[in-house]
């Protein structure tokens, strides 16, 4: 029964590699087709990895509170109802004082909000920093231990900050991997100095090397964790400068401005001239599905603490990753779906030639039918031909799309990643599509009467 079924298998690849130009033509459908699946699938598989980096990168269930920025402000405004006369709006805000985002909101928040698990406040600052003849600007922010946590940031080296430093301020900072390339590239950056403005900090840890999308950290407001020195917020609160606080240098405006509204004062300090005491609060939520109702606790606790006012945002950038992954999962599943047409279109392809390939051997037909073969025969010699087509079509097109793969990520940056379950599923499906459409062609020339088979002419 094997060399039977083995002679088959010879005489049907004797076909195709006989009429190797009909062959190639009809085996391009199938080829083109799997390539695109598996090219489709591997955009797919890329862009749910980016998703899920970034998400990671902002953290688990974070909200993020931020002070608003004057051209919100000015949108805010204009979005406002028209009720009321322009006088009265003026009238109306200017009788509103808030003191801004300070350090105190970010106590309440987690003394009083039962749902929050921890909550990060953050100040941040422009600096130059300087090392043994070496000057470069990053930003310089203060955090609690919290922050880590957070954003799931580990330490390569050194230690976190202990009370003591957290209480008092002390001069002490952990930096990122890329300022220790920078500045300690030869040495042990642990227990070394470098100065941070006018300030004298001292290195006790170096955090791990993390891929931060530079457009993507601007958007969903997160840190350059690679070139960032943090230090405890107490420090830059008391060290620093406290933006809260009223002071001859604030009311005489000393300082060079910007039009920026920055200014840099002798310590080398670029912040905000605005009055929030701190740049940013990330909640972190306990359960995904206490966020919704969680922010609208946080919009009404800080609306009522500032008088009001509402001069904040408050950004939930995982719900933005997940409505983003959402739509580029509709996308790729639109894409997967036009690529699989090429597919089927193949598999007619298939049908088609298999079905002019029959016309055309009616004779051969007829002959075998009359040495013995038997119409089974006939069927499994014409469908392994199509199979042999399908499979030879789908191997050189898995081929063809990681190759396409590899490309789109080289000249377009699109990450790409081709999965083993993509190939398994484009050769399953071009191995189908040979059978099943093969079937007919072969139905059909097991079919034919032998002996009209012979007069054919």
């Amino acid at each position: 029964m094997f060399e039977r079924y083995k002679y088959i298998l010879n005489i049907a690849l004797e076909s195709v590699f006989i009429n190797k130009f009909r062959s190639i033509l009809t085996a391009l459908g199938i080829i083109f087709g799997v390539a695109a699946v598996i090219a489709m699938m591997a955009i797919g598989k890329g862009a749910q990895k980016e998703i899920l980096d970034q998400m990671k990168l902002v953290g688990v269930n974070n909200i993020i509170i931020t002070p608003k920025t004057e051209k919100s402000k000015e949108n805010s405004k204009k979005t406002e109802s028209t009720s009321q006369t322009q006088d009265q709006q003026t009238t109306k805000e200017s009788a509103k004082y808030s003191p801004g985002l300070t350090l105190k909101d970010a106590q309440c928040i987690a003394q009083f909000i039962p749902t929050v698990e921890k909550v990060s406040p953050e100040v941040i600052y422009t600096t130059d920093i300087v090392k043994d003849a070496h000057r470069s600007s990053t930003k310089l922010t203060g955090v609690t231990p919290d922050f880590f946590q957070v954003f799931n940031i580990s330490l390569s080296q050194g230690e976190m900050f202990n009370e003591e430093q957290l209480r008092e301020g002390k001069p002490v900072c952990i930096i990122g991997p890329a300022i220790k390339s920078k500045f300690f590239s030869r040495e042990n950056a642990l227990n070394k100095d470098i100065k941070c403005g006018h300030i004298w900090l001292k290195v006790i840890g170096v955090l791990w090397k993390r891929d931060v999308n530079t457009s993507t950290a601007d958007d969903l407001g997160i840190s350059d964790y690679n070139n960032t020195i943090y230090a405890p917020i107490q420090t830059l609160l008391s060290r620093y400068m406290d933006r809260s606080l009223i002071t001859s240098t604030s009311l005489h405006g000393s300082g060079s401005s910007d039009d920026d509204g920055d200014y840099r004062g002798s310590g080398a300090i670029s912040a905000d001239q605005s009055r929030n005491q701190i740049d940013k609060i990330v909640v972190q939520v306990r359960e995904s599905d206490q966020i919704k109702p969680t922010t609208e606790l946080l919009r009404r606790m800080i609306q009522r603490r500032h008088s009001g006012s509402e001069d904040f945002e408050i950004k939930v950038p995982e719900l933005l990753l997940k409505q983003e992954q959402r739509t580029k999962d509709i996308f790729n599943i639109v894409l997967g779906a036009i690529a699989s047409i090429s597919l089927i279109v193949g598999g007619i392809g298939i049908m088609n030639i298999m079905l002019a390939s029959v016309m055309e051997r009616i004779k051969e037909i007829g002959i075998r039918q009359a040495i013995g073969a038997r119409k089974k025969d006939i069927t499994l010699q014409f469908l392994s031909e199509a199979t042999l087509l399908s499979i030879s079509g789908g191997l050189i097109g898995i081929i063809l799309g990681i190759i396409i793969s590899k490309l789109i990520t080289q000249l377009t940056g699109i990450l790409t990643i081709v999965s083993p379950l993509s190939i398994f599923i484009s050769f399953g499906v071009s191995a189908s599509v040979g059978i099943i459409f093969g079937y007919m062609p072969a139905k059909r020339a097991s079919g034919q009467d032998p002996v009209a088979s012979l007069r054919y002419e």
